[in-house]
Formats: C-alpha cells, structure tokens, sequence
C-alpha cells in the first residue's frame, strides 16, 4: 500500500495527479494571483541512449579503440578501449562458462581497482545483476546484502586496509544458502575467470548480449540506512547509463578528457558518474588509489594530465590543504564534480581558484536517481557554483513540494524536492512497501531533502527533512549555520545537528576541525563570533573540536552518530538536562 506523505493520511500521488491535471499553476492564497510553482523539466536536443551498457561500450570501444580507457596507478597498469574490450569479454565468458546466468545476482566487494571495472562491464554484457557492496561492510552487513539480494557468485578482494575480506566471507558463508561460488581477486580462480571460456561461450556471449533490453535491472546499491538495514535501490541499464552519459554531457567531456577519480566506485557516483561518465564519452578513467588519497590524487592529476577531477567536499578540503599542494602541477584541470554532501562556498571558490578547476560543476542526487538529477553547467557564474546545485539535468523533471500536503509551492518557499524521470530506480530490492513510501503513483520520487527553487529554475538545497533542528518552535536549517562557520578563520571543516534540551527541545551542537595552530574554539568565543551576524537562536550552544566526523564510505557525514555522540560528550541526559549539572 502506498505510504501518504501528506498530512491527513490523504494520498500524495492524488495530490501529484491533481496538480498535473491543474498544469501545475499554484495560486497564492493571499493575493488571490497565479505565481509560478517550483516545477522545472530539462528540456534537451540530445535523445537519451536507448541501448545496453554493453552495446554503448562496444560502440565506444570501436570509435576509440587506441585512445587511453583505463590507468590504474597503484599498478601503473593501463587499458585501450579495444584492450579493455578484449578483458571485458573474457572476464564475461569466463563467468559464462563457470555458470553464472542473466538474472543472477553477482557481488563485488572490493575497493577502487581495475577488477572492479572489469567485473563492471562484464555483468553488463551477460544482464547479471551487480550488487555493490560497502568496502567498509563488516560481517552482519555483508551476511544481509548477501541474503536479501540472493547473491549467488561473489567476487572479492583479498583484504583491504584492516578488513580481511575472504576470512570475513568464511564466517558467514555458511549461512547464505544462495551463495554458489567466491572468488578473490588475484587467486588462481580469478586468472581462470578472467582468462575466459571456450569460443564457444564468445558465440553465446553475442547472443546473451542481444537479447537483452535497456530496461533491465543491471546494479543494485544499498543505500547507507541511518536506522535499521540499508535498502538495495535497483537501478536498470537505461537509468544508469544515461546519468552518467549526461552528467559527462553537462562536464564537456569528449575521447580527450582524463578523470581522475578517487570517490569510491562502489558508489554512484565511482561507477556512474565516473566510469559510466567515461566511457559513454569516450573519455578515460583514472583510478589514483584503492582508498582516497590526497597526495596520491593529486599526483594521478599531475601524471596522467587529468582534466577532471571528482571529490565530496571533505576531499577537496584534504587536497587542499596537503602540505606539498603547492609543489603539484594541476595546470591541466578544466572541470571536475564535487557531490555527495553539501558544498561550502568558501571549498569550492578555492577549488576555482587554487586547482584551476573553472568549469568545476555541483552535482544533487540520490542512489535512488541514478544518482544525479540537478547539475551547474560549466558556463553558470561563480556565484550561482557557489550558492545552488544548479539547475534540472535534461529529460528530467523536479518540483519542490510542502511536506505536509504535497501540493508544489511557490518557487523562493522551502520545500520537499522531488524528481521524476527515466532516472528513478525501478524500486527497492524484494522491498515493495519500501519503494512505495518514496514514489508515489505519479512515479515522483520523494527525497527527503529541503529545497528552493529561485525564478530562474536554480535549486538551493537547505537541508533534510530529518536533520531539521526545531528549537523553541523555530525551525532551524544546519546547513545555514554550517556555511557561516566556514567564514570563521580558524574553521576548517564544519557540521551542526541537534542535541535533547529540556527548555527548547532541541539545541544547537557544532562539531568543528579547526586549522592546524588555531586557538582552542568554545561556545563562548564562536557565540562573540557570530553574535550580530546570526539570529540568536541559530547560535550553537555547544561546540565540540574534533578531528574527524563519522563518515559512510562515499563520504556522507554521519549526523544520528553524531548525535549519539554529542549527547554522550556532553553529557546530556535523555530530558536535556545536563547530567553534570
């Protein structure tokens, strides 16, 4: 049964359909005029791609067969696009022949490596459902992922950083009734596999790969749940292929450009927007290291002569501020993305200025989109780079609706962004009741984050719905709050959330990375700071300096664990009381 999402229990796909039927014109109750709705759709003279992630990378694969595909710099290994061919169809007839079949799901749990790409495009030519798994899964993540997808063929890593991969998979093998085969990277298993099968199976491989359809589902990705387990977001050829081609469209990227691209291919934006981004651009790839590296990032840039490079926020700011960031010639750069969380004005004018990075575009999305569906275009001002995420990528549709009764509001009010289109997940893993709490019947896909919409279709993205700090009846948005501290000289890195409070019900916690020989931060002096230039009641009470905030492997900051944490550290009780007071 569909889930409401307006107030009432009334039905948000009747008030989706309702303002369809109404051509979206929303009256403003007050001067009784039409005004214009937060709605905007991407129009575009490009058609989507119709065809497989296996034919669009045949195709590119035959334009651009002696250009660069893939560098792998841990290795110093390189792949053409016709090399790259040749070990993606081998790998894909290997798994051919050890019997795994269109349909089956196959996991890949390792960090970036030119495996994983293999594995990638592989799947794709067969119609196996890859599921990606979280690098930093411990034994009870990966027993699920491998239960609720039915993961019958499991490739992995042998280990990385601390995480022991094949003794991990060995403890809960057992318990995974689905689970035919292992194989780890690098084991004699895997040169047989990616050795390929018979001629026979490159006939069959042929044929496999014709009778696929674009609407197939293709990947599937866990969303990283802050409550209970995450859910398998199933995304099909069509959805991602065409996010990548676009978000690459939308970057300039032709067989010229070189990515670098440190953020984790386990994610949407690694596989998607980098790889999917590449190759359906005939652009190469370029995997700097298994796990993010500042000083390894900014030499693949410096080596290979990247003209795009990808981060969230928290990597720019290390690249940034690496002691020999100085000594790194990054005069090549032209572009780059920089997602996944919210972007600081000051990282990104930095980002323009200091890497030369003048084309840089901000990215909004969700794994449930496949992930992008509001991008900066190269040519927007510095200003509108800085102060939204753009504005609607093409075929797309989104509006900015009141959470409380679903109608669309006035563009320049806050509201839900929502987002239609080819991009949105054919829908939750074996999870019906999931997928129909967040697309209503109106096929809008409801992302839980609070937006503007300014009279130019740019979108300001203020927050989420469930990080929203209410105090003393005042709602309060963090990310504000947040753009403010990284004005203070001293603040490198910044988050707010809320904490228990026994008077206001909540208040205000800052979390702070402060710059190296910076004067200790407290309430107090950040209270001097702001006092004058922020409303009283948006001045955190607390502020805590840490060195690191808790983080998903894609980058996202954990904000219930700092929750958690704060309430502990603070020593808060559950009424707000402080318990050492």
């Amino acid at each position: 049964m569909l889930a409401p999402h307006a107030a009432g229990g009334e039905d948000v796909a009747l008030i989706a359909l309702r303002t369809v039927e109404e051509n979206n014109v929303v009256t403003s109750p007050a001067a009784g005029t039409p005004v214009v709705p937060s709605y905007a759709s991407g129009t575009s003279d490009t058609p989507l791609l119709g065809d497989t992630i296996g034919d669009n990378f045949d195709r590119t694969a035959a334009a651009f067969g002696d250009n660069d595909a893939l560098v792998e710099m841990s290795t110093a290994r390189r792949w053409t696009y016709s090399q790259l061919r040749e070990d993606v169809d081998r790998l894909a007839c290997g798994l051919l022949a050890a019997g795994v079949r269109t349909g089956d799901r196959l996991g890949i749990w390792a960090p970036n490596m030119a495996e994983w790409t293999l594995v990638q495009y592989a799947t794709a030519k067969l119609g196996v459902v890859l599921v990606n798994i979280n690098p930093s899964y411990r034994t009870h993540e990966l027993e699920f992922v491998l239960k609720q997808a039915g993961i019958s063929t499991l490739v992995a890593a042998r280990e990385f950083k601390t995480s022991n991969y094949e003794k991990m998979i060995g403890e809960v093998r057992g318990d995974c009734p689905d689970l035919q085969r292992v194989v780890i990277i690098g084991s004699g298993e895997w040169t047989a596999l990616a050795g390929g099968g018979a001629a026979a199976d490159r006939a069959e491989l042929a044929e496999i790969q014709a009778s696929l359809t674009a609407d197939d589902p293709i990947n599937i990705q866990y969303t990283s749940g802050t409550t209970g387990f995450p859910k398998g977001a199933t995304l099909s050829h069509h959805n991602i292929l065409n996010n990548g081609y676009y978000v690459g469209r939308l970057c300039g990227y032709t067989e010229h450009d070189r990515v670098c691209i440190p953020v984790p291919f386990y994610h949407c934006f690694g596989m998607v927007m980098g790889n999917l981004g590449c190759t359906t651009n005939g652009s190469t790839m370029v995997i700097p290291a298994q796990g993010f590296d500042p000083k390894a990032t900014l030499k693949a840039v410096e080596q290979e002569r990247c003209t795009s490079l990808y981060g969230v926020p928290t990597m720019f700011i290390a690249e940034l501020n690496d002691p020999e960031f100085e000594s790194y010639d990054l005069s090549s750069l032209r572009t780059g993305i920089m997602a996944g969380s919210p972007c600081p004005v000051e990282v990104m004018k930095q980002v323009v200025e200091r890497m030369g990075m003048g084309e840089v575009t901000i990215c909004y999305g969700m794994t449930e989109t496949s992930p992008v569906s509001i991008q900066t275009r190269a040519d927007d001002s510095l200003d509108r780079r800085v102060s939204t995420v753009g504005r609607v990528h093409p075929h797309l549709e989104v509006k900015i609706v009141d959470p409380a009764n679903g109608k669309t509001v006035p563009r320049g009010e806050a509201g839900e962004l929502c987002t239609r289109g080819y991009s949105v997940m054919l829908g939750y893993w074996d999870q019906p009741e999931k997928t129909a709490e967040v697309i209503d019947r109106a096929r809008w896909m409801h992302t839980g984050d609070i937006g503007v919409m300014d009279d130019e279709g740019y979108v300001n993205i203020t927050g989420r719905i469930k990080d929203m700090v209410i105090r003393g009846g005042e709602n309060v948005y963090p990310r504000e709050i947040e753009e403010f501290l990284y004005t203070h000289p001293d603040v490198l890195d910044a988050q707010v959330i809320g904490v228990p409070d026994e008077r206001y019900g909540e208040e205000l916690c800052a979390w702070v990375i402060l710059r190296e020989g910076a004067a200790e931060m407290t309430a107090e002096s950040l209270r001097e700071f702001a006092t004058g230039k922020l409303a009283h009641y948006k001045i955190p009470r607390y502020v805590l300096a840490v060195d690191e905030f808790p983080m998903t492997v894609t980058g996202k900051v954990r904000k219930v664990e700092m929750r958690e944490k704060s309430v502990g550290l603070l020593g808060i009780g559950e009424t707000g009381n402080l318990r050492d007071a």
